[in-house]
């Protein structure tokens, strides 16, 4: 498989971007990958990068886009941060990558059991970490069940990974509210933004 021209990401919808990373996800899951050579990508995209698809992730070392999307040198801007949330930088590299680098889709994919998720369940104060746990607790606050304070923390994975796609939901809608560029782009059916979550015990990606 070549890597992405200015020709072929210009054939890509975000409809056919969701595909490819739905099929490349199969392939994943498969134990099955797109038959690339990597340095010969290096090559192909040492004059210019042409990606189809951004992916918003967590730092999770089991959680690499690239791998569970099963996609080569050139194919996807990967942003990664404990928690997957955006903040300003985060928001002009989308910006970047979708104005002005051409990509078609922007994927916030949460995962399960996920460690930032589990310290803002437990409302963990940490150094520097402290403040970014302050900006996930939003999303446990919006699960309301159960009421129990004390299942309400990560001992109760079932409640972590409810906030963990209550988080990505809402990191998806602070992406429209905080970005009119890609709100617009989104509006104008140029771009999609959807969310998704990773199964760390699968493989599988399930979007919504």
């Amino acid at each position: 498989m070549k890597a992405h021209t200015r020709e072929t990401q210009a054939t890509m919808t975000p409809n056919k971007s969701l595909q490819f990373l739905k099929e490349g996800n199969q392939r994943f899951q498969n134990n099955l990958k797109a038959n690339r050579n990597l340095l010969e990508q290096v090559n192909d995209t040492s004059e210019g990068q042409f990606p189809f698809a951004t992916i918003l992730s967590c730092i999770d070392s089991r959680v690499s886009a690239e791998l569970v999307f099963d996609q080569g040198l050139g194919d996807i801007f990967s942003i990664r941060i404990a928690g997957n949330f955006v903040n300003e930088d985060i928001l002009g590299s989308m910006e970047f990558a979708s104005k002005l680098a051409g990509t078609k889709l922007i994927v916030v994919l949460g995962h399960t059991s996920c460690g930032a998720i589990k310290g803002a369940c437990d409302h963990a104060r940490l150094g520097n970490l402290t403040a970014l746990i302050n900006k996930i607790e939003p999303a446990v606050a919006a699960v309301k069940e159960p009421v129990d304070e004390s299942l309400r923390n990560s001992g109760n994975l079932e409640f972590v990974d409810k906030v963990a796609k209550k988080n990505v939901e809402i990191t998806i809608e602070n992406i429209r509210a905080r970005s009119r560029v890609l709100a617009e782009m989104e509006e104008n059916g140029e771009i999609m933004i959807v969310g998704a979550m990773y199964d760390i015990s699968s493989g599988a990606v399930e979007f919504y």
